[in-house]
C-alpha cells in the first residue's frame, strides 16, 4: 500500500516508471525516473534515493519507457490497480511527473521523453484528469534541448515544480551541495517561468535542532521576490520520509506551526503558497 513515508523507485522488472502517493499532488502521482543510475548533478541534504552519486542520467530507453508508462498506466486507470495499492480517499491519478532519482533534464533524451509522455497520455484519454509536470533543479536551462522539452511541456498545459531551497550562497551549498549564486537560481528561475508554468518548490526543516533563521528566510523571499508575478506561487513542505544523506542526522521536521508562520511570511510578499507538512 502507498504511503506517504515512502517514496520507493523500487518496481519488480521495471526501469524508468514507478508510483508514489504524493502529499503535494493530493493523490497517486506516476513517476518517470530517467535517472535509474541514481546520479544526480545535485546532492539535497534531504534526499531519499540510495547511493546517490554525482553525475548525469544514462542513455535512456525511449522504446522500453513508453511500454513501461502504456502498461502502468493502463493497469491503473482501467484495471484494479487503485483500490489495491492506494488508501481510501487517494484512489486517484493526479499527476505523470518528471522525478526520479536524480536531475531529469540531465538525460539526452528529455525532450524526446515530454513528448513521449505528451503523446500516451492523449492516447489513454487522461488529458484532461492527469497533470504533466517536472520536478527540477533547473541547473540545465541553458541548454537548448532542455528549454525544448520545457516548451512542449507548456504546449500541453503542463507545468515545472521548481527548486528553490534557500537564497545564500552558504545556505544552498549546505542544503543542495552545489556551489552555486543565488543569482543563477533567480536566472534560471525567470527563464523556466518564462517557457513553461512554474511553481517553486522549497523544503524546509531544522538543521542542527534549530530552524532556518530570519536572515536565512529574508534571503531565500528575495530571491522569490524578484521573479515576482513570472511563477505560480511556492509549494512548501518539510521533510516526511528519512533522508539517506550523509549529513541526515543533522535535519529534522518543523511542525506544522512552524510551517504556517513562513508560509504567512511569503504570502505577506504577494505570492500563492500551499503548504505539505
Amino acid at each position: 500500500m502507498l504511503t506517504i513515508s515512502d517514496h520507493s523507485r523500487a518496481l519488480d522488472g521495471v526501469t524508468y516508471v514507478y508510483p508514489v502517493l504524493s502529499r503535494r499532488a493530493g493523490g497517486v502521482s506516476v513517476g518517470i525516473n530517467l535517472n535509474p543510475n541514481n546520479a544526480c548533478n545535485w546532492q539535497c541534504v534531504y534526499c531519499q534515493v540510495p547511493g546517490l552519486i554525482r553525475g548525469k542520467a544514462p542513455k535512456i530507453d525511449l522504446a522500453r519507457l513508453e511500454s513501461e508508462l502504456r502498461a502502468f498506466l493502463t493497469a491503473l486507470c482501467r484495471g484494479n490497480w487503485l483500490p489495491h495499492n492506494a488508501p481510501e480517499g487517494s484512489r486517484v491519478l493526479r499527476d505523470i511527473a518528471f522525478s526520479g532519482n536524480g536531475e531529469p533534464t540531465s538525460a539526452v533524451e528529455f525532450a524526446e521523453a515530454v513528448a513521449l509522455a505528451i503523446r500516451l497520455r492523449a492516447e489513454l484519454g487522461l488529458d484532461t484528469t492527469a497533470a504533466l509536470r517536472l520536478i527540477t533543479n533547473g541547473s540545465l536551462l541553458g541548454q537548448a534541448r532542455v528549454r525544448e522539452g520545457l516548451r512542449r511541456l507548456a504546449q500541453a498545459g503542463g507545468e515545472t515544480w521548481f527548486k528553490v531551497d534557500a537564497g545564500r550562497a552558504d545556505a544552498i551549498e549546505r542544503i543542495n551541495g552545489v556551489r552555486l549564486a543565488p543569482r543563477m537560481i533567480a536566472r534560471n528561475l525567470k527563464v523556466c517561468a518564462a517557457l513553461c508554468p512554474t511553481w517553486v518548490q522549497t523544503c524546509v526543516f531544522r538543521w542542527n535542532g534549530l530552524p532556518p533563521d530570519d536572515a536565512e528566510l529574508d534571503a531565500w523571499l528575495d530571491v522569490l521576490t524578484g521573479v515576482g508575478a513570472a511563477i505560480r506561487g511556492v509549494l512548501l513542505y518539510g521533510v516526511a520520509r528519512p533522508s539517506l544523506q550523509p549529513a541526515a542526522a543533522r535535519i529534522s521536521p518543523l511542525s506544522a506551526e512552524e510551517l504556517d508562520r513562513i508560509a504567512m511570511r511569503v504570502k505577506e510578499k504577494g505570492l500563492t503558497v500551499h503548504v505539505s507538512p
